[in-house]
């Protein structure tokens, strides 16, 4: 065929190439999203900078330590600041109940503040209102204003450490694994945020099992909880968190070491006439490590539950 055929009324042509927009936005689109993260860089490192100073403060020796002004790296890297400090005091017994009080804490929060969370959630019954609403009340309930009457309950609870009927007479709850672990046990922002993502799943999963023959603890367990695993993720999260940082309520409730968590037992490298800062920073970072493990291997769901933990 010719050019001239080609060129004929009639003749299919190839279309004309159209060109390409930049798949990239104008540099005035960008400007905010790179302001915006060039402030987040800037609060992220200024965040970082205490942890930074904590992790080379506790590498440094005692004469750099004692310079001024203090250095910003240490002259000598002492590496042996953290096995010197874990014979310094009895850590190994501190880390073992910080983690038995922990995961005791959050395994406890965990299936009754989602069975809580459940039932104001999908289950109807008279005055859910107002059993919500009373969670929520004690949600703006400072903590340190129920350390007394929190006290006075532990140290009263009738048959327990030598009490009698009328909780009288021993010390109750004071001293022992009940009163470390009971008290946080249960948490008011669980059930609140168990219950607004249970109530974001629709009825259709809970009509459809019980068509089946599933009871309520079946579709809570087996249909409506694995669901719902960034709330999950959040409440174990914070739980785990709260309770492994805890030093008032260990500190007020224990005398005996051995059941001393990490928290408290920090305060070894605190002396009336000086401080071993050097042990007592290798010591804080040794506390801070489980934490930030846990964060990095949940921040997904963490993140998740808590921009969804407002829905509905």
């Amino acid at each position: 065929m010719s050019a001239d055929q080609l060129s004929a009324p009639g003749t299919a042509q190839a279309p004309a190439p159209v060109a390409r927009r930049s798949a990239r936005p104008p540099l005035t689109r960008r400007l905010p999203r790179l302001a915006l993260h060039l402030v987040l860089i800037t609060v992220s490192l200024a965040m970082a900078v205490p942890f930074f100073w904590m992790i080379i403060t506790s590498l440094k020796t005692d004469p750099d330590l004692a310079s001024h002004p203090p250095g910003l790296l240490p002259r000598v890297w002492d590496w042996a600041n953290y096995p010197e400090a874990l014979e310094y005091a009895p850590f190994g017994t501190y880390f073992r109940n910080s983690l038995f009080i922990s995961i005791g804490h959050t395994a406890l929060n965990l299936v009754m503040a989602s069975m809580a969370g459940y039932a104001l959630a999908r289950i109807p019954f008279r005055g859910s209102t107002v059993v919500f609403m009373g969670v929520l009340a004690t949600m703006m309930i400072p903590t340190y204003t129920k350390i007394v009457p929190q006290y006075l309950i532990a140290k009263g609870v009738p048959f327990f450490g030598g009490n009698d009927y009328l909780g009288r007479g021993g010390h109750g709850w004071l001293d022992s694994w009940w009163g470390l672990i009971v008290p946080g046990a249960l948490t008011p922002f669980a059930i609140f945020l168990f219950r607004q993502f249970y109530l974001s799943l629709p009825r259709e999963l809970e009509e459809a099992a019980r068509i089946d023959g599933m009871g309520e603890f079946g579709i809570y367990a087996r249909v409506m909880t694995p669901l719902v695993k960034p709330a999950i993720a959040t409440v174990g999260l914070l739980t785990f968190e709260s309770s492994w940082n805890n030093f008032l309520w260990p500190l007020i409730i224990t005398s005996d070491t051995e059941l001393r968590v990490i928290q408290v037992g920090l305060s070894a490298f605190q002396q009336a006439d000086q401080n071993a800062w050097a042990y007592l920073m290798a010591g804080t970072t040794l506390a801070t490590v489980p934490m930030v493990a846990l964060f990095l291997l949940a921040q997904r769901y963490f993140v998740q539950g808590f921009a969804n933990s407002g829905i509905k």
